[in-house]
């Protein structure tokens, strides 16, 4: 028993009529006649008995018209699920960053995305952080945020958004009333940073690795709040962005310092790898991101 028979029965029943079956069908009448014959040896019964000029369903063509029903409807909806994969309405994005710290933005923006795109699984790839790119190129993930871009001809780059980054440290601290600070202010101070490598940690990238500064101590701690609480203590300092840090300047307990007379700005970059075509709901997700970011966040 193959689909075209299904579909014929299912036209004959529901036409009403072998004439109005043929038009639907686009068949000849013989063509039709011939497929129904086709069914019926197939079967090794009748589907159909002539009553009254009317064509009526056997048991068997009863059951047979059900589960044509059945199977056409799953089979309508399945090519409609393929078309949707194929036009961007189902589908898998795997996305990572190189700083824990766009945890704290990153979910609620892609929650909002997935209410336009409920059958979009965005999916969080926690131990590809730090090393985003990497695991970009390696099939991973499908999107990697950083700001330290390599120079790669299968990469794609587009802006996300630029921050500023600031030292932390308590309302008691020396540099409390600094304007900016260097990286030789560093050398006798406990530095708070969110988790090793070092190599992937802005302030040692941007500021003392260039200038071969290390700090007296460096600890490793990857709970914000808990590195927060530390530097209210002034048992340590911490470089946080400057929109993450705001919710914790509430009570005066803390204070911001700029890195370097101009500031540490960081230029955050979606990258993609550019030799692969991509579904219509990732190019929408990543336009969302941009957007999102940009004019809600105000990051």
């Amino acid at each position: 028993m193959e689909i075209r028979h299904l579909k014929l029965i299912k036209a004959i029943v529901e036409e009403g009529s072998i004439t109005k079956a043929i038009d639907k069908l686009h068949l000849t009448q013989s063509a039709l006649s011939h497929q129904l014959k086709e069914a019926e040896y197939q079967l090794g019964t009748q589907i159909f008995l002539r009553q009254n000029k009317k064509l009526v369903l056997t048991k068997a063509g009863e059951k047979l018209y059900e589960t044509a029903n059945e199977v056409l409807e799953k089979l309508s909806s399945t090519e409609q699920e393929i078309k949707r994969m194929i036009f961007g309405e189902f589908g898998t994005i795997r996305i990572s960053t190189e700083c824990y710290s766009s945890y704290h933005w990153l979910p609620p923006v892609l929650k909002q995305f997935h209410l336009l795109y409920p059958n979009v699984d965005l999916q969080i790839i926690m131990e590809a952080t730090h090393y985003p790119l990497q695991k970009l190129k390696e099939n991973v993930i499908d999107i990697a945020i950083t700001s330290d871009p390599i120079n790669d001809n299968n990469i794609k780059y587009m802006e996300l958004f630029q921050d500023e980054m600031l030292m932390v440290v308590s309302a008691h601290h020396p540099w409390a009333n600094k304007k900016y600070v260097v990286a030789e202010d560093f050398i006798h101070e406990h530095l708070l940073i969110h988790s090793l490598p070092l190599e992937t940690v802005t302030i040692h990238q941007f500021l003392l690795a260039p200038a071969k500064v290390t700090p007296k101590k460096i600890t490793p701690l990857p709970l914000t709040e808990a590195s927060i609480e530390m530097v209210k203590a002034d048992m340590g300092i911490m470089a946080m962005a400057k929109w993450a840090v705001q919710p914790y300047l509430k009570d005066n307990t803390l204070k911001t310092i700029k890195i370097g007379k101009n500031g540490l700005k960081r230029k955050h970059l979606i990258a993609i790898m550019n030799n692969i075509t991509h579904p219509n709901y990732f190019n929408h997700f990543i336009d969302f991101l941009r957007t999102e970011i940009n004019q809600q966040w105000n990051i």
